[in-house]
């Protein structure tokens, strides 16, 4: 299975490929036109005149009259039922909390002190 420096360096040696070979064509083109004499472009037809664009029809400044909305009958709603009442939730009451006991933790012990020295403590050798 290829790595992913092989993959990138296949997509890197893809692109120098296209671009030479694309700029050895453009190169080319652009030596073709060099080498055409004068005459041949001198001969070419002029252009032909471009036609007359119709002129644009101006536009009215006026709006129409906005149509009629028709009115909307009023409607006739029954009256709301009544909500029955909610039954009363007995108060429920939760036992005491028990008492925590209160803990105490021996001391720490200390640990001693070791000076070993850590390769990457260590100081940069002198030169």
């Amino acid at each position: 299975m290829a790595s992913s420096v092989s993959f990138m360096a296949m997509a890197m040696a893809m692109a120098f490929v296209l671009l030479a070979a694309s700029s050895s064509r453009t190169c080319y083109a652009a030596r073709m036109l060099a080498d055409t004499p004068a005459t041949a472009a001198a001969a070419a037809a002029p252009p032909a005149a471009l036609p007359v664009l119709p002129a644009v029809p101006a536009l009215p400044t006026t709006l129409p009259p906005m149509p009629a909305i028709p009115a909307v009958p009023q409607a006739t709603l029954p009256p709301m039922p009544a909500v029955p009442a909610i039954p009363a939730v007995p108060k429920v009451s939760l036992p005491p909390m028990p008492a925590v006991p209160a803990v105490t933790l021996p001391p720490m012990p200390s640990i001693p002190t070791v000076n070993v020295p850590m390769p990457f403590q260590a100081p940069p050798p002198s030169a």
